[in-house]
């Protein structure tokens, strides 16, 4: 559990900073596009009998017959005898991909809780860009055939084949699209087991069964509970508000509230379209709330529009309080159900797992706040509420899954401590910048090597060079809905980008391009060998320089663009990057591919990181969210650009323009500058100063 909570904390600490640089990977509810709990437009797929055959490994004939209610699947039968169930990834589990768009696909479980098989039925995925295939992906699929979800996990080890009844290992360099799907093709199986009951039923509500119920056979079953307060009462808990309540005898607050997981609940009260999704936005474990009302008091409130918490409601268990988010909130306008009264408010809000357990007594209160002569009086009421027997399944027995970021985590412990202190030493030597440039000494041979550890561990070893395409899927997630659990599959890109988000906001775009970008780090090393070797070095014109750096934006710009187009399109397209050939794939690709690195690298020993110069889409994504750098911590004086334009000449990238000014755009943060500016034995101006006494 310590582990959970001190990466949440970095989630929470981060999560701002990442908005901002834009960075990542996600799944998520399909409903997320237009809002939560909205569903997008795309079909699940239809698996036919063929497809059922194959996923049972059954000769046939097979009967496939749509569930009429509950959890959306299809049911198979073998001349009368059940077989199992099959279900779609993306109508039961939302599952988004890397890109940010649909991933679907069927798994199928028999009615002893095992995985019969999982068939990719769509994606979309960048990994093809890494040299590997649909087919790769398809046979990693295929490798839940035979997993029995009754028992704990057993892990393959990484490049050998899963064990009989085990999960298969990711695929290296597609880590995050084999978890996103192996975490998709698990939910959806176990939804499935405790909806139909499989494996000696699974779960503490019963989310198959369906009764048609009117709103009186509700309330009567305790389906819904219910609770009246009067104006007499209300006036009197509000004593002393400057504000009356109405005159008379009427309803304050008419409140009712049930858990509408259970069909014979939520299907009767939403509709069948409404109610499917409404499930569809939950993840394992969670549970949905309908509270409605009708009176002067209104349970919602206005200010959650602007605080994005609905503070006048919240549900309590065991002394705990949940207040519901924005996120987690749907707006119904009006119930399918019969018999039901006029009603003022009608919300439905997703309970969490881990913090309200649906299945044990809880509190909904709702809270009426006043005006008064000496601030405000506020007056408390509660609903309690219990589950009914009768929509309820036997205690779970399905194994508990350990989730995969936390899988994640405890593999590469050692390769994120690794990480945490390199950034910590480059924190420090940002922070403590002016003591570390006044020794030149230290500063040269500190910097070289800083970057060999960036290149040859940080890039070659520990796979830790961002890219553009993370930055793209970034902001579909934020379209198609965002998780912190995707991006926390990847320890060491989660804490790079969490680094860089927030030297953004310190530094702008050098904190990554000038000390953590693993090719970058590749550029400057051969650069200075090229320069020890006397390779003459070019030097571009500031005019023709500026208009270049126009490329890397244009490249940024049209990747994103095309992205909205199609992502397949994109991708190719993002192959301007050279990171995948020289760092993921270790210069072992197509040879137009390591010819093109060539290039590149033959370009940078006559221009030193020109790659960076005019070609990273990556860095003029940094660069556009860099313009809020909060502090400029490097030094100039009156003279530089006047007098003396030694740093304009000595700029790695051409950073600094005739006048003196330092384009933070353009910056990659090497400090050589600013130990120009405190040497006495290099800068023009304090030489004069010694000369003069």
């Amino acid at each position: 559990m310590r582990l959970r909570e001190c990466l949440g904390a970095i989630c929470r600490a981060a999560g701002l900073g990442l908005a901002l640089a834009s960075a990542g990977i996600a799944p998520a509810d399909p409903a997320r596009a237009a809002g939560p709990f909205a569903a997008e437009t795309i079909e699940p797929a239809q698996p036919t009998p063929v497809i059922a055959a194959r996923l049972f490994s059954h000769p046939g004939p097979l009967l496939v017959t749509r569930a009429a209610s509950g959890t959306p699947g299809w049911q198979v039968t073998a001349g009368g005898a059940a077989l199992g169930e099959i279900g779609s990834t993306w109508e039961i589990a939302g599952s988004v991909g890397y890109s940010g768009r649909p991933l679907d696909v069927l798994v199928a479980v028999t009615p002893e809780g095992l995985i019969a098989g999982a068939e990719l039925v769509r994606h979309n995925e960048p990994i093809l860009t890494l040299g590997i295939s649909t087919a790769d992906i398809a046979a990693y699929v295929g490798g839940f055939r035979g997993y029995d979800l009754t028992r704990p996990a057993v892990e393959a080890v990484a490049g050998e084949a899963a064990p009989a009844g085990g999960l298969p290992d990711v695929i290296s360099r597609a880590t995050v699209t084999t978890g996103v799907i192996r975490d998709a093709i698990l939910r959806t199986a176990r939804t499935l087991a405790a909806a139909r009951g499989l494996a000696a039923g699974a779960g503490g509500i019963d989310r198959q069964s369906f009764a048609p119920h009117d709103w009186a056979a509700l309330v009567a079953d305790g389906g819904l509970a219910t609770l009246s307060v009067g104006l007499a009462e209300a006036r009197e808990g509000l004593a002393g508000s400057t504000v009356p309540l109405p005159a008379g005898e009427g309803a304050f607050l008419d409140l009712w509230a049930g858990i509408i997981d259970p069909p014979t609940v939520g299907q009767n009260l939403l509709g069948a379209p409404l109610f499917s999704r409404a499930m569809a936005m939950l993840r394992p474990g969670d549970a949905a709330l309908m509270v409605a009302s009708r009176g002067a008091q209104s349970h919602r409130g206005t200010a959650w529009r602007q605080t994005g918490q609905f503070e006048r409601i919240a549900i309590v268990q065991d002394g705990a309080r949940h207040v519901p988010a924005e996120a987690d909130f749907l707006r119904v306008d009006r119930l399918a159900i019969a018999g039901a009264p006029e009603l003022r408010e009608i919300s439905v809000f997703r309970l969490p797992a881990g913090q309200i357990d649906p299945a044990r007594p809880f509190r909904v209160e709702v809270t009426a706040t006043r005006p008064a002569a000496t601030g405000e009086v506020a007056m408390t009421v509660g609903l309690d509420y219990t589950l009914p027997a009768q929509f309820r399944l036997a205690p779970a027995t399905l194994a508990a899954e350990t989730p995969l970021w936390v899988s994640a985590w405890e593999k590469k412990r050692l390769t994120v401590i690794g990480v945490g202190l390199m950034l910590a030493v480059l924190a420090a030597i940002l922070f403590l910048q002016e003591s570390f440039v006044r020794r030149p000494k230290l500063w040269r041979w500190g910097r070289m090597t800083f970057l060999a550890v960036t290149l040859v561990w940080l890039g070659w070893i520990a796979g830790g060079q961002l890219s553009v395409v993370q930055v793209v899927a970034f902001l579909h997630s934020l379209l198609t809905g965002f998780r912190w659990e995707t991006f926390l599959i990847e320890p060491v890109i989660f804490l790079l980008w969490g680094f860089v988000a927030l030297g953004l906001l310190f530094w702008g775009r050098g904190v990554y391009c000038g000390w953590l970008c693993p090719f970058g780090a590749l550029q400057e090393i051969t650069n200075e060998i090229a320069q020890r070797l006397r390779v003459p070095q070019i030097e571009v014109p500031f005019a023709v320089q500026e208009r270049l750096w126009a490329v890397k934006y244009t490249l940024f710009i049209a990747i994103l663009g095309l992205s909205f187009y199609s992502m397949e399109q994109a991708l190719i397209l993002a192959e301007v990057e050279p990171f995948k050939t020289a760092m993921s794939m270790h210069f072992l690709r197509a040879w137009p591919f390591v010819a093109f690195v060539v290039a590149l690298l033959v370009a940078g020993l006559f221009i030193e990181r020109f790659y960076c110069r005019y070609l990273c889409p990556l860095g003029a994504a940094l660069a556009i969210p860099a313009k809020l750098k909060l502090f400029d911590w490097l030094h100039r004086r009156p003279q530089c650009g006047r007098e003396c334009r030694l740093c304009e000449q000595q700029c790695t990238v051409g950073a600094i323009d005739p006048i003196g000014r330092i384009n933070p755009n353009e910056c990659v943060l090497c400090l050589r500058c600013q130990m120009i500016y405190h040497d006495p034995a290099t800068c023009t101006v304090l030489k004069r100063r010694a000369a003069r006494g």
